[in-house]
C-alpha cells in the first residue's frame, strides 16, 4: 500500500514538507488504540530471536533508523512502533540552528536516491535531551552529535564535548560525525591529527563523567585508501568502539537521472542505492583490519532484505537505512527482520 498509495501521494510535496506530513500523519494514527501494538506485530521487530549483544548494548533487532531523519528526537515512539530496534538521533550541536537555505533536499526517482545539504538544522543539545528524558526502555537509541556552522575548527572539540555532556545520561551510544559534506569545513576532521584530538578529548571526557556509552564514528564514503587506514589506525591507537559506514557521498557517478538535473540541484551529499557497494567495500575492509570487537553499523544503499543481509555478510553488526525507508517504506523493516529471523534458524 505505501508505494502503491502513499509514497506517489506523499511525493507530491517537496521532501521537506512531505516529511512533516508523513510525521503528522503517523502520529496520529499511532494514538489509535491497538494501531502501535498491530504495527510493532507486523514488523517481526520484537522478536526474541531478532537480538543482538555487542559493547554492552542489547539491541532488540539489527536493523536502525540512520541519523537526519529523527533528528530532534521528535518522533523516536512512533518509529519504534514499525519495528526499529534503534534510532539514531542528530544530528545535534550545542545552539540551535537552522541549517542551510531551502530548497536543500531533492529526490532522484529515477535512482531511488536523495541529494541533501541540510546542514545540521536542529534545535539544539538541551532540547533534545529534555525530549530524550522520557523515552522508552525497549529502545536503543544513539545520539549523533557535530558542531555548529559558525563554530571555527580549532574549537570544534568543545562543540563535541558540549553535545556529549548533554547528552550522556540519556543516550546508549554516541556517533561521532565529522563525515557531512554540508557543514563547512567539517570534513577536514576527518584528517588523522585533527580527529585523534577530536576521539582522545571525548574518551578522556567519558572518563572524567564515567560514562560507559560506547563511542563510534561516522566516516564518509569518499575517504581515499590511505585516509581509510589512518581511520583504522584511530581507531586501534584511541580504543575507539567502532565505526558508523557510511555518510552521504559527494560523488556523482553512474546516476540515471540527467547531469543537467544535477548540475541544477547543486551540492549536497548524496544517499540511497548509488551509495551501495562502495558503503559495502568500506564495511568489508573496517571488518578485515578492526577484527571481530569493534561494533560496525552498516549504512549506504539499503532498499531491501537482501540489501541489509549483504552489509551484515560484509562485516556489518547493525544496518541503518535512511534512503531506503523513504523509497520503500515500513515494509523494508519487516523484510529485513524477516530475513534475520530465517537466518537465525
Amino acid at each position: 500500500m505505501y508505494k502503491s498509495l502513499l509514497r506517489p501521494l506523499f511525493f507530491l510535496f517537496q521532501p521537506e514538507k512531505a516529511h512533516k506530513v508523513t510525521m503528522g500523519l503517523l502520529r496520529f494514527f499511532m494514538v489509535i488504540p491497538f494501531v502501535d501494538r498491530l504495527c510493532l506485530a507486523f514488523s517481526l521487530g520484537r522478536k526474541s530471536a531478532l537480538r543482538f549483544d555487542k559493547k554492552g548494548i542489547r539491541f532488540p533487532n539489527r536493523i536502525g533508523l540512520a541519523a537526519g531523519f529523527d533528528k530532534d528526537g521528535k518522533y523516536f515512539r512512533e518509529l519504534k512502533n514499525l519495528g526499529f530496534g534503534s534510532i539514531e538521533v542528530g544530528t545535534v550541536t550545542p545552539r540551535p540552528q537552522p541549517g542551510n537555505p531551502a530548497p536543500r533536499l531533492f529526490r532522484l526517482p529515477a535512482d531511488e536516491a536523495l541529494i541533501n545539504r541540510m546542514g545540521f538544522n536542529n534545535e539544539g543539545a538541551e532540547s533534545l535531551r529534555a525530549r530524550l528524558e522520557k523515552r522508552p526502555d525497549s529502545l536503543v537509541i544513539g545520539g549523533n552529535i557535530g558542531k555548529n556552522k559558525d563554530t571555527p575548527n580549532e574549537s570544534a572539540v568543545d562543540d563535541y564535548l558540549t553535545c556529549f555532556r548533554e547528552l550522556k545520561d540519556v543516550v546508549d551510544y554516541f556517533a561521532i560525525n565529522v563525515s557531512s559534506p554540508n557543514t563547512p569545513g567539517l570534513r577536514a576532521l576527518q584528517e588523522k591529527e585533527p580527529l585523534q584530538e577530536l576521539i582522545r578529548a571525548v574518551r578522556e571526557e567519558a572518563r572524567h563523567q564515567e560514562a560507559d556509552q560506547p563511542i563510534l564514528l561516522k566516516i564518509a564514503p569518499d575517504l581515499t585508501q590511505e585516509q581509510l587506514d589512518d581511520i583504522i589506525e584511530i581507531v586501534n591507537n584511541t580504543g575507539l568502539d567502532g565505526v558508523i559506514a557510511t555518510n552521504t557521498t559527494i560523488a556523482r557517478n553512474g546516476l540515471k537521472t540527467s547531469s543537467d538535473t544535477i548540475e541544477q540541484i547543486g551540492a549536497g551529499g548524496l544517499s540511497g542505492k548509488p551509495l551501495k557497494h562502495r558503503a559495502t567495500e568500506v564495511i568489508a575492509y573496517l571488518r578485515e583490519h578492526l577484527g571481530d570487537e569493534a561494533l560496525i553499523i552498516g549504512a549506504g544503499g539499503i532498499a531491501s532484505a537482501a540489501d541489509a543481509m549483504e552489509k551484515i555478510n560484509a562485516g556489518a553488526d547493525i544496518v541503518q537505512v535512511y534512503t531506503g525507508f523513504i523509497y520503500e517504506g515500513p515494509a523494508l523493516i519487516r523484510a529485513v527482520n524477516r530475513m534475520m529471523l530465517k537466518e537465525s534458524l
